[in-house]
């Protein structure tokens, strides 16, 4: 078995709890934000469903150019489940087929042409899920400040008990 396919027990969990969490994020709190200096609620919510798209470009390409980047925009809920579903689809399937000697391929992280950081694709595709995990607790606290049901990622939570 491949380092990647070894990822994807790991993997489907984590999108199964994120995509859990995004299902609650209420469209008409977008622009909220539980603090001045903090990312706005919709723009939190964009992040977390677009990350699944940066395991795929880093199986597949070299390096990421944030001076590329669209920005962020205020979308609906509906949306970014769509967008996400699309890109943990896509991240799956090159993960899948990634060989490890893909993922010993140096990737780097660019703004412009200035290399913020490079290291192996595996251990970049690691961190990219961590920081996906990072962001998803992150928007539990937004939503539990706007009293949102938080559902169960690792077990129960407040609000949903074990079912039994």
């Amino acid at each position: 078995m491949s380092i990647g396919q070894s990822l994807l027990p790991e993997f489907d969990l984590e999108m199964a709890s994120t995509r859990r969490l995004l299902e609650r994020v209420p469209s008409d709190k977008g622009q909220w934000k539980p603090h001045p200096k903090s990312f706005p609620l919709g723009h939190l919510a964009q992040l977390v469903s677009i990350m699944p798209g940066w395991l795929t470009r880093t199986v597949r390409d070299t390096e990421i150019d944030l001076a590329k980047s669209a920005g962020y925009s205020f979308e609906k809920t509906e949306t970014l489940l769509s967008q996400f579903d699309q890109l943990v689809r896509e991240a799956r399937a090159a993960l899948a087929a990634a060989r490890d000697e893909d993922l010993d391929v140096t990737w780097s992280l660019k703004h412009g042409e200035q290399v913020l950081f490079s290291a192996p694709r595996g251990t970049v595709v690691r961190s990219h899920i961590n920081h996906l995990i990072h962001h998803r607790g992150q928007l539990t606290v937004y939503l539990r400040l706007l009293d949102v049901p938080i559902p169960g990622m690792y077990g129960p939570t407040a609000d949903e008990r074990w079912q039994g």
